[in-house]
């Protein structure tokens, strides 16, 4: 008799890279949907390619959370409340700097034929604001953690498929030309947001982002808490110290490395064996 194939989905790779289980798992195959929630990892992980895109919301946690991009781990780093497009295919490395909390979902890819902008899924995209991407999830996990009953399991799967449903339409790859002046929209939030985030050393008055928006001070200020859970000044300080934070811990980090090179530390393995020593592991995975 021939071995079974055993067929692996993203939360089966997920699983045995991390060495755990989600905390949450569910899934509609109607739908073409898997969600799961992940906590309480620490380290340096390599993500082998996976067979579905994948989008990942940053629910909580420490705010230290890099990829791995050109040969170095990215400038940015991922904080509470942003997301994430991880496409099919590709293996990416995390380094995951204390707790993490985070939703994934993955997507069927015979769901893809109804994206708008599928080439979304095709490349990383990596730390970016989406409040209402986040705000979904977050009222999935609330829903989830609430008394079982017929209705609620109705209310879930309904928000699932809008998070999907909002993910598939690609909302935040729409262009400025696109967006009416007149009155308010999401795209001019994630703008602000992402701005801010890349930029965090500039200075940012309420009413010079409530003038981006395109709406007044106090509507900019109802709007942004509603969408992150902070006033846009706190946003904006929160970003400053993370800079700063990581300003710091790279300045420690070449020292450090610069006395391992010094002591000859990693060199057991031949010239290159320092950095192989700094690579991102990758965990075996071993099929039954």
């Amino acid at each position: 008799m021939g071995e079974s194939v055993k067929i692996l989905t993203n939360e089966a790779i997920i699983s045995d890279t991390l060495q755990r289980a989600p905390d949450v798992e569910l899934s509609s195959e109607e739908d073409g949907w898997r969600l799961c929630r992940w906590r309480q990892f620490v380290g340096t992980y390599t993500l082998p390619p996976l067979p579905q895109p994948m989008f990942t919301v940053h629910i909580a946690g420490k705010p230290h959370v890099k990829t791995w991009e050109s040969g170095a781990w990215s400038a940015m780093s991922s904080t509470p409340g942003c997301a994430t497009v991880v496409p099919l295919g590709q293996q990416t490395g995390w380094l995951v700097d204390g707790e993490l909390d985070v939703v994934t979902l993955s997507i069927c890819t015979t769901q893809l034929k109804t994206a708008a902008h599928p080439d979304q899924f095709k490349r990383m995209r990596f730390a970016f604001a989406d409040p209402l991407g986040v705000a979904l999830s977050r009222q999935v996990l609330a829903e989830l953690y609430a008394p079982p009953a017929p209705e609620r399991d109705v209310y879930v799967r309904a928000l699932v498929n809008a998070l999907k449903a909002h993910i598939l339409r690609g909302s935040t790859t729409a262009g400025a030309s696109d967006i009416p002046t007149a009155g308010f929209s999401a795209y001019r939030l994630h703008h602000i947001m992402n701005i801010v985030l890349q930029h965090p050393e500039g200075t940012y008055t309420l009413e010079e982002m409530a003038a981006d928006a395109g709406v007044t001070p106090p509507h900019f200020c109802r709007v942004f808490r509603k969408a992150t859970g902070m006033s846009p000044h706190q946003y904006v300080m929160k970003a400053k110290l993370e800079r700063a934070q990581q300003m710091l811990a790279q300045s420690q980090l070449e020292t450090t490395l610069g006395g391992m090179k010094r002591s000859g530390m990693g060199r057991e393995n031949g010239p290159e064996g320092l950095d192989a020593y700094l690579e991102p592991k990758s965990v075996v995975m071993a099929l039954a």
